[in-house]
């Protein structure tokens, strides 16, 4: 009998899982339906918004140069080559993905809301009440990643790529499907780096992750970082250099979450 319980038990909880994904599933959709319909303007706006030699990164980082008396490529740059589309379906198939991919990340605090209301009668009542900020926390810094991922990385990640060329004799002729795709998961990737946080939070919760043990491995997340800069960035210097920067300031704030955990825990 006790098995039979068992197993309606956690039936019932698959049960209300799948909803949960049913319902974020939808918000998906929806909002990717929405953004179809403007789909004009969100290329314009904002998937092509880097092509455009007045986006307000190219001006600021002229404006920086200039300040110091450096000559820089971004005061006049240009990206004179079109995108290419390659089959009849290309352009269609681009649109409707992409409308998803951006409907998953406009979604993302319904998605976690979701999660949060599957995870939450499992807790105490204590827990639910230190933890009501983790929404809104997760959602701000996710956001934070996409702005900065739009703002500093994606026209970084452009003007390098447009710009590099090994020899004359090659001529740059990028497809959309590329360039959409380094835009979308430049985007996806860094926010989600941005939960680093919100993951040790949790890690440090189910006692996988201390203080210490954060601060030992310090040098180890160093690497890893620049690893991972490498991997979203264009492949110079700088770049890396500025996409590391924060990750190791997240890495920092992680180390006080995790002893504020450890500290809340002890206390208990």
């Amino acid at each position: 009998m006790s098995e039979e319980k068992n197993q309606m038990s956690f039936l019932a909880h698959l049960e209300e899982l799948r909803w949960h994904l049913v319902r974020s599933t939808v918000s998906i959709f929806i909002f990717g339906i929405v953004l179809f319909s403007f789909k004009k303007k969100v290329y314009d706006n904002f998937l092509l918004a880097h092509l455009d030699s007045n986006f307000v990164t190219y001006q600021w980082f002229c404006r920086v140069f200039k300040s110091i008396g450096i000559d820089s490529d971004f005061c006049g740059v240009s990206f004179p080559q079109k995108l290419q589309s390659l089959s009849m379906t290309n352009q269609l198939m681009n649109a409707i993905w992409t409308s998803l991919i951006l409907g998953l990340i406009i979604s993302f605090p319904y998605i976690l809301w979701e999660m949060w209301k599957f995870i939450s009668p499992g807790l105490h009542k204590n827990e639910v009440k230190k933890s009501k900020g983790f929404l809104f926390i997760a959602s701000v810094l996710f956001f934070t990643g996409v702005l900065f991922s739009f703002y500093v990385i994606v026209p970084m990640s452009v003007y390098f790529f447009y710009n590099f060329e090994i020899t004359d004799t090659i001529q740059n002729n990028f497809t959309l499907s590329s360039y959409i795709s380094m835009v979308t998961n430049t985007i996806l990737g860094v926010s989600v780096v941005f939960e680093l946080p919100v993951l040790i939070f949790f890690l440090t919760k189910l006692g996988l992750v201390t203080p210490e043990f954060l601060k030992k491995y310090r040098k180890h997340a160093l690497v890893v970082v620049l690893l991972l800069s490498a991997v979203i960035t264009p492949p110079d210097i700088a770049s890396q250099i500025i996409v590391s920067i924060p990750v190791l300031i997240l890495y920092e704030i992680s180390i006080h979450v995790s002893r504020f955990v450890i500290k809340k825990q002890e206390h208990s």
